[in-house]
């Protein structure tokens, strides 16, 4: 049996009253495209001086590949959701680690973690920053985090 995969995309906006807020859409990887294309499909920020897609996330979810992005600035916030401060899953079972309920705003705060750990440590995305400060502020109130693996600048040779 073939696994499907697709790409979800956590688009992220700021309200008029301080508010991050967001909203998840989606699409099928499908005909040989790369989930790069998709996202940015999904997502419409081309174009956009302070547009930034990252792939933050991915997870094994009802017998399919989940890749997850973040997008901002979110071009139609229609209908966003605030995102969770406290959002969060995890897995008690050292030998399970995904963890057996994930919800929306969990996946949404889990990127705007990573987006504030990029904020201070990839010059393309700190740059990004700069031209929609009112977001990232939003951004940067969540806990740095890495979402993945840390390529050091400076690795020490393997013995």
């Amino acid at each position: 049996m073939a696994v499907g995969a697709v790409v979800e995309v956590v688009l992220l906006s700021a309200d008029p009253s301080s508010v991050l807020r967001y909203r998840m859409r989606a699409a099928g990887l499908t005909g040989g495209r790369h989930p790069d294309e998709v996202a940015r499909e999904v997502a419409g920020v081309d174009g956009d001086p302070a547009g930034l897609l990252h792939s933050t996330s991915w997870r094994f979810q009802r017998d399919r590949v989940v890749l997850t992005y973040a997008a901002l600035p979110d071009v139609y916030p229609a209908g966003a959701v605030p995102v969770p401060a406290d959002g969060g899953a995890t897995s008690d079972d050292p030998l399970a680690p995904a963890p057996a309920r994930i919800r929306p705003g969990d996946v949404a705060a889990h990127a705007c973690r990573h987006l504030a750990y990029l904020r201070h440590i990839d010059p393309l995305v700190a740059d990004r920053a700069g031209t929609a400060p009112h977001l990232w502020r939003l951004i940067e109130a969540f806990t740095p985090t890495v979402a993945g693996l840390l390529v050091q600048p400076d690795p020490a040779p393997v013995r």
